[in-house]
């Protein structure tokens, strides 16, 4: 199968180190959010929100790298936007543990 162009970078950390892993892909097909997880990394779900407030640093970073925003700004509109997806959710998760 031919690598697929929309397919993101494996980091050059994650190249260099033989122990490394995925533990999260994230896909949006057919105008949804389609996930794939690997969540028995950790016994405590607490790790996920840890992984989640990293994620939104680095979401912050880079749309200040790309776009020139204020990163705490960004970082606010992103915890603004978890809230009110978490208080009334837009979607239903689907699907089942491979």
């Amino acid at each position: 199968m031919a690598p697929n162009p929309d397919e993101l970078a494996i980091p050059p950390m994650a190249q260099e180190d033989p122990e490394s892993f995925e533990i999260a892909r994230v896909w949006i097909a057919m105008k949804n959010q389609h996930c794939t997880l690997k969540v028995g990394v950790w016994d405590d779900p607490t790790a996920w929100g840890i992984l989640l407030a990293d994620l939104a640093r680095h979401v912050a970073k880079a749309y200040h790298e790309d776009k020139g925003l204020d990163e705490e700004e960004t970082l606010i509109r992103i915890q603004e936007g978890f809230a009110a997806e978490f208080d009334s959710p837009t979607d239903t998760p689907t699907g089942q543990i491979a």
